[in-house]
């Protein structure tokens, strides 16, 4: 273990939505003594599913404009250094380390959560980093989410669905309503295109919001037929962007940036002695509505589906078993410990199966890669 996940682990687990702490007080107490220096841009990215996507397409084609980009996303998959990235680049350990010992005394001692913790980081190192842009991913919700903590100029919202419904409602009405308020203090605001009834909500939040029809833009590849939404957002995000004078109009930068981008555990495709393990990290019910189709393209030998035991996908198994010859899911004795993904990936490995899914959870996706890498090197 290596001495910033030794003060980490003071905060407890790293998974943004089991230490959700709503509000912005502790944010405050930790950035106060910072002094900080606020961005000539910064984006803010809400939603249920998308937001890590969307994230990733923007940095790319942000960076490829020649801009200084700061990029915080969460979970990471293998360390935390892949939450904070200047330039896709995840943050080496020894700023890292100086980070933690900073503020990790403070956040501990008012009650910090983890997220807010990493939170608190990136927006300084970023602002040590002098980037041009920070984009900053939103953890749960967006009303009392530690990204909203700070000022920002736009809002990008991705698509809606029922998740962390203990903190942010059990209807689409009210998560929306949660998630809006990523656009509190905005100048540019967009959406994808929602359901009506959370479309309602975020139009009366933000009179002035824009909706998003997902299109296939000339040229512009992604991993799958539910990406084109998320492309399409990033895509009229850069005009608006450009129209505004923010960034230059490089339109063949951006969609080559894009075009060359692998977004780690999405749809990532590895391949093993002539048998392709791809990885997502799909965890609700809406996130793997939104992979059927592309998923339809291919055929499966086996799909495995690990979730958390705070999780349900029951309802998805039935969408799911009819594209595969095998499906491992929560019916079977599975649950998501790191011996279990292994043991699972092993079986169809040696049985000779030739594409393998691996999904249900981001914590799936990081033992899929660790035992990738225990294969590669026995």
């Amino acid at each position: 273990m290596s001495s910033v996940d030794a003060l980490l682990q003071q905060l407890g687990k790293p998974a943004a939505d089991r230490c959700y702490l709503p509000g912005h007080e502790r944010m405050h107490a930790l950035l106060r003594p910072l002094r900080m220096v606020r961005p000539p841009l910064r984006i803010r990215i809400a939603g249920t599913n998308g937001k890590g996507s969307t994230a990733w397409m923007l940095a790319a084609a942000l960076q490829a404009t020649g801009l200084r980009v700061g990029l915080f996303t969460s979970p990471h998959l293998q360390t935390f250094n892949e939450r904070l990235r200047i330039n896709l680049q995840p943050i080496p350990d020894p700023e890292l380390r100086c980070l933690a010992e900073r503020l990790i005394g403070q956040a501990t001692r008012i009650g910090a959560s983890y997220f807010e913790t990493a939170t608190a980081m990136a927006l300084a190192w970023f602002s040590e980093r002098h980037v041009d842009v920070e984009i900053l991913e939103a953890g749960v919700g967006a009303r009392l989410d530690a990204t909203t903590a700070v000022p920002a100029d736009m809002a990008l919202i991705t698509s809606i669905g029922l998740d962390h419904c203990d903190w942010l409602g059990h209807d689409l009405e009210q998560i929306a309503w949660e998630k809006a308020h990523a656009m509190e203090g905005c100048r540019m605001f967009l959406s994808v295109r929602q359901a009506a009834s959370a479309a309602r909500v975020l139009r009366q939040y933000q009179p002035g919001l824009s909706f998003v029809d997902p299109e296939p833009w000339p040229e512009l590849r992604c991993p799958g037929d539910h990406q084109w939404q998320n492309a399409s957002l990033v895509w009229q995000a850069l005009h608006a962007l450009a129209d505004k004078g923010h960034i230059p109009l490089r339109p063949d930068a951006w969609r080559s940036a894009m075009n060359a981008l692998a977004i780690p555990g999405r749809l990532q495709c590895s391949k093993l002695a002539g048998c392709e393990v791809w990885l997502d990290g799909a965890h609700n019910l809406h996130a793997v509505e939104s992979l059927l189709p592309w998923l339809k393209t291919r055929s499966w030998d086996a799909i495995l589906v690990f979730t958390r035991e705070d999780r349900n996908l029951d309802e998805a198994i039935p969408l799911l078993s009819p594209l595969c010859q095998r499906l491992v899911g929560p019916a079977d004795p599975w649950p998501i410990t790191t011996a279990n993904v292994d043991s699972a990936l092993e079986h169809e490995f040696m049985r000779g199966s030739h594409r393998i899914l691996a999904m249900g959870s981001f914590t799936t996706v990081a033992g899929a890669l660790a035992w990738l890498e225990r294969r590669r090197s026995a």
